[in-house]
């Protein structure tokens, strides 16, 4: 009785295509982003926000760049924590040699560095597909390595690729606490979002996901699979790009390049197939999924044991964490492949169709 849209009459085209058709839909976002922006600050510890708000809304950030480009066009990446380290680098570099350099232009330069560097690697995907394309984007995570290691100007001359920020400031305000960390990060992730939502809809959109269903035939119904392909690795590579950077000068504040390890490109990849392929919201869903769920096993598990007598090591509840982890994931792709994000589409069609039956 509550999701219906029983009244709710669209009378122009403009108002028939909006992100958010059903009122209802609109009220519901509209008061999440104001829990998100107002409540969740006044209530929220600095433990909960550097260990949780923070990483999650980085890693929703740059799993939903993974999304454009393995959900909506099909392209499949393991580059994804290098392109990161170039977002990562590329806006140091700019905010250490730039004298004066403000901090969200320095992160969006790092972003445009991700990007040359995405489309170069996604070249590629002109001639191979697949696990081949993985390989290929796989072999970008090798080289951003070596070059972060050996390049010394790349690090500032650091010799061992560890490189710090500090003073972060954005119009004049200094970014020291963590309510203005998280600011930060959700400012980013609601604008980035956004725009990433407004592309998919569009004709840009449409030709990534002509290319995800049959490259083939989006090439003979006059679809460039050149341009489709490289304008998602572009744009892929900006959003996780501008993730990176918002990981090392927000969350991390001093890092190296194992920080950025193809461990990270995995962990970005299971966000988009756990939380949902070609889904903006799976892109949420996954991150909360792979940040909040190691979280609370922690807290958790050494209770349960404890009932049952045992004591458990570190080493042991990190085992029980991974395996635990595991299991779920391959829980979630056999009960519901297509995503958390398709569990919550089902969810909403059934309350548009209650109580009747369906």
């Amino acid at each position: 009785m509550l999701y219906r849209e029983n009244g709710q009459f669209k009378a122009s085209y403009r108002a028939d295509q909006q992100i958010f058709p059903i009122r209802q839909d609109r009220l519901f976002v509209l008061a999440l982003l104001a829990v998100a922006w107002i409540v969740v600050p006044g209530l929220a510890s600095d433990y909960v926000f550097r260990a949780v708000l923070i990483p999650f809304l980085i890693m929703a950030l740059a799993a939903l760049g993974v999304n454009i480009l393995v959900g909506y066009c099909g392209q499949i990446s393991l580059g994804s924590g290098a392109f990161m380290a170039v977002g990562a680098y590329g806006a140091y570099n700019f905010f250490v040699r730039i004298p004066d350099m403000p901090l969200i232009p320095a992160v969006l330069l790092g972003g445009l560095c991700a990007t040359a560097f995405g489309i170069l690697f996604g070249l590629p995907s002109l001639r191979v597909k697949g696990l081949y394309l993985a390989v290929a984007t796989l072999a970008a995570q090798f080289f951003a390595d070596w070059a972060f290691l050996r390049v010394k100007w790349l690090v500032n001359d650091s010799p061992s690729g560890s490189v710090g920020v500090s003073a972060l400031q954005v119009f004049g305000l200094t970014i020291d606490s963590a309510h203005s960390r998280y600011w930060l990060c959700l400012g980013f992730l609601c604008v980035l979002g956004l725009l990433a939502k407004n592309l998919v809809r569009g004709a840009i959109g449409r030709e990534w996901m002509a290319i995800r269903d049959m490259d083939v035939a989006a090439a003979v119904i006059g679809i460039r699979p050149m341009y489709a392909k490289l304008s998602a690795f572009a744009v892929s590579s900006f959003i996780v790009g501008v993730a990176g950077a918002l990981w090392a000068f927000v969350y991390l504040g001093t890092w190296e390049p194992a920080a950025f390890s193809v461990d990270l490109s995995f962990r970005l990849l299971f966000m988009v197939i756990i939380g949902g392929l070609g889904s903006i919201a799976g892109a949420f869903f996954g991150a909360a999924f792979i940040v909040v769920l190691p979280i609370f096993l922690n807290q958790v598990l050494p209770p349960l044991f404890a009932l049952v007598g045992v004591e458990i090591s570190t080493a042991g509840l990190s085992h029980a964490e991974l395996m635990i982890f595991g299991a779920l994931i391959v829980w979630f792709l056999v009960v519901e492949p297509h995503g958390l994000a398709k569990l919550w589409a089902t969810g909403k069609q059934k309350l548009r169709l209650w109580p009747f039956p369906h």
